[in-house]
């Protein structure tokens, strides 16, 4: 437990007076690596233990588990035992809770499912026959995403079909059709998407004073992490709790709102102090993280954007080495320089492999790095990849578990309906959909008909084979006796029935695919239950099934000293390594091409990229390729306008080109936006290589077609076409080992004759 004089110890002039400034609205302007989580837990603590405020009174909300779970970590030792009174936790959690205590205004019962992503799109697929939709000419993916971006502004299917009529489009006419019976299908199996947990609280609060009052009472205090990426929702849901004594602290950079694709509004921030007449704004602009050079390139790219707070960061850190920037000739190059220039660092400079991690604007661009990876046995982690909790064993598992919780929960009761197989075909779950429809039950409450009518000597009430209609029966009783464990025992001891009496252990070791793999999953998932057997039955079931419903992939990132992470600019948000990597600084890729016609779109693009550079603690890469393929067809593209905006004192190429022994020196800055010259057998001749005049010059190997080769990077190979212009010669190559067919210019490759 610390004291309220030891919080203030420490802290830089502008973190202390963001701690200290406790009454009326306070907006603080935190950029990167400015100690913003610590300033925000010292402020809360600083609540506590100066001003007296109950824990009981102070509500914190951001937008990921791994920040909320450190932020809670930093509390419980800066406030001590009373830290457990705090209500710390991301948007949705925090609106879960407030569900499962009010949402009966609404008529929502407290037992309601969260479903992910795949139970999103059964219901949306459902809900489209329904409507009559064809999902090959309207994509459910984009129908989905239009209803997701209609709750994030809270427009329910009623406000949505009559904004829809004001309209011309078509396709919202459509969607709105779709979105109603969406909604319909989610009522009646008792569940919500993640949009629906944010758009419910909003109405719960605007619909019931006494419900808005009772929190606002209870949180006098409000602090929001990330308020540059809150959309209409979220900032509706910190207004109208903050709104009756004002005593609101948002935290966050306008430099780094990057999600405006899942309907994050820039304005928020912008305008809070408008919003909050008499607010007032604190400036953390002291670096803590990266050295003098990369701070001051980051600063030199966001400054050309016109939406900005404008702060000044500066950093008492080393100068540190320049920016380095590199050109490849393609993708494959390019990874390859990346995993071998990381392998070097490991090697010759002290860095470990855990400190590198490589980004990129799109996941496709993973697939050449992961392979430099596996040609050079190096140890990789893929953020973003098959998540746990979305593993086949644990979906299953997890299903159980949901239609214990919620028996109405129709989509999680045909997922474990076969799982393993009872003799209930398709065509017998058809005919049992279509009777419990008719009588206005689910599918859990029509086997329970089956169950009774055997019970009581009477025929089955629907017209499916004996073997069938005794499966279904046994299913509702195992079910039942379930729910009714689920009432007094530790969760632990529920996944252990759950396992057994449905015969999933069983159904598990005795398969074919992987068994010892997916019982270790099994395995897994027990663990995570253990945690939550101190709470009282049945509340750690539902605190379990929350929890893991808004798992997201960065949740479950941990430092690791012996792999090189491979990570989505989005996803980096938030973290830092000593060893950055951007990758693909190409016109259509960052900024990506969807954004050119579009200002706010290309601002939000230099933001994203600068969130990637401010990542980087001691050295940052920036690579670039003439050619890539992406999505199956190749392009060649100019490098990226962000380039330019780097002065050229900050950068350098480094002294070895792409790849040991090539020939490639500084990047010539006035011709990066030439576009690439390709051969004229394909339209375009090929770039022209920048040379390092005052580099020893390697002799380029004369080559024909059957010579053996060795590349650093891909290793040895067979010439298999030479395609020669004024300019260079485009080598083709097939390597072995799996690396398959590379076309490289000679002037580029690190090649010898074998």
């Amino acid at each position: 437990m610390t004291t309220g004089t030891e919080l203030l110890e420490g802290l830089n002039p502008a973190q202390k007076e963001a701690v200290e400034t406790v009454d009326g609205p306070l907006l603080i302007v935190a950029g990167p690596g400015s100690g913003k989580t610590r300033v925000i837990t010292h402020r809360i603590a600083y609540l506590v233990r100066e001003y007296g405020v109950s824990p009981y009174n102070i509500l914190a909300m951001t937008f990921t588990n791994k920040a909320a779970k450190e932020m809670r970590e930093r509390l419980d030792r800066l406030v001590g035992s009373r830290s457990d009174l705090l209500t710390v936790g991301t948007f949705h959690a925090f609106c879960a809770k407030l569900l499962r205590w009010e949402g009966h205004h609404l008529g929502l019962n407290s037992n309601y499912s969260i479903y992910d992503s795949d139970d999103q799109t059964t219901i949306l697929k459902k809900s489209m026959e329904l409507a009559e939709t064809d999902p090959k000419r309207y994509p459910p993916r984009a129908v989905g995403s239009v209803i997701s971006k209609a709750k994030s502004q809270l427009w329910d299917a009623a406000v949505f079909a009559k904004n829809a009529q004001n309209t011309d489009d078509y396709f919202e006419e459509v969607t709105s059709k779709v979105y109603r019976h969406y909604e319909e299908l989610m009522g009646r199996n008792n569940a919500l998407d993640f949009d629906d947990l944010l758009m419910k609280a909003v109405q719960l609060l605007e619909a019931f004073p006494e419900v808005k009052k009772k929190y606002q009472d209870r949180y006098q205090f409000i602090m929001v992490d990330e308020f540059q990426d809150t959309n209409i929702a979220q900032y509706r849901l910190a207004r109208l709790l903050g709104e009756g004594h004002q005593n609101i602290c948002v935290v966050g950079d306008p430099d780094q709102s990057i999600y405006s694709w899942r309907a994050a509004d820039i304005r928020n921030i912008l305008s809070f102090q408008q919003d909050y007449p008499g607010s007032k704004t604190i400036a953390l602009d002291q670096n803590y993280r990266s050295t003098a050079t990369i701070l001051d390139a980051a600063k030199n790219l966001i400054s050309v954007n016109g939406q900005r707070i404008q702060k000044d960061l500066f950093t008492d850190n080393s100068k540190g080495s320049p920016v380095e920037v590199r050109e490849a000739y393609d993708e494959g190059e390019e990874a390859a320089f990346v995993i071998a220039e990381a392998g070097r660092l490991v090697r010759e400079e002290g860095f470990k492999a855990g400190d590198c991690a490589v980004m990129y604007r799109i996941n496709a661009q993973s697939r050449a790095l992961e392979e430099a990876c596996l040609h050079r046995g190096t140890k990789y982690r893929l953020v973003g990849g098959v998540r746990f909790y979305q593993r086949r064993e644990v979906k299953d598992l997890m299903a159980y578990l949901h239609l214990v919780y919620n028996p109405q929960d129709d989509i999680n009761l045909g997922r474990v309906i076969s799982v393993p197989p009872r003799g209930i075909g398709a065509k017998s779950m058809q005919t049992l959909s279509s009777w419990a429809e008719n009588q206005g039950m689910g599918l859990f409450a029509a086997m329970q008909e089956i169950a009774a009518a055997r019970l009581a000597g009477e025929p089955c009430p629907i017209s499916v084979t004996p073997r069938a209609a005794t499966a279904m029966a046994d299913f509702a009783v195992m079910i039942e006796k379930l729910i009714e464990l689920s009432q007094n025992a530790p969760v632990v001891d529920l996944v252990d029935r759950v396992v057994e009496d449905s015969g999933f252990r069983s159904y598990i070791q005795g398969s074919d695919d992987k068994p010892q793999e997916r019982w270790e999953n099994i395995l897994e998932l027990r663990t995570t239950a253990q945690e939550f057997n101190a709470e009282t039955p049945p509340d750690g079931l539902a605190t379990l099934l929350e929890r893991l419903a808004l798992v997201a992939d960065v949740d479950n990132y941990e430092e690791n000293d012996d792999s090189i992470t491979l990570i989505t600019l989005h996803q980096a948000k938030g973290l830092e390594f000593p060893v950055v990597f951007i990758v693909g600084m190409e016109e259509g890729l960052l900024p990506h091409s969807r954004s050119m016609d579009s200002e706010d779109q290309l601002e939000e693009e230099r933001r994203l990229c600068y969130v990637g550079m401010t990542r980087a603690e001691k050295k940052l890469y920036l690579t670039r390729a003439f050619r890539r393929s992406v999505f199956g067809s190749s392009m060649s593209g100019l490098a990226s306008r962000f380039l330019r905006d780097i002065p050229a004192e900050l950068i350098t190429s480094g002294d070895g080109g792409i790849s040991d022994g090539s020939r490639q020196g500084n990047i010539d800055r006035a011709k990066l936006d030439m576009p690439p010259k390709r051969p004229s057998w394909n339209t375009w001749q090929a770039p022209t290589p920048v040379v390092n005049r005052d580099a020893p010059v390697t002799a380029r190997p004369t080559l024909q077609v059957g010579d053996s080769v060795r590349h650093n990077a891909f290793g040895e190979g067979v010439v298999t076409h030479l395609e020669t212009t004024s300019a260079d010669t485009e080598v083709t190559i097939e390597f072995a080992g799996g690396v398959g067919v590379k076309r490289l210019l000679l002037s580029f490759a690190p090649l010898e004759k074998v």
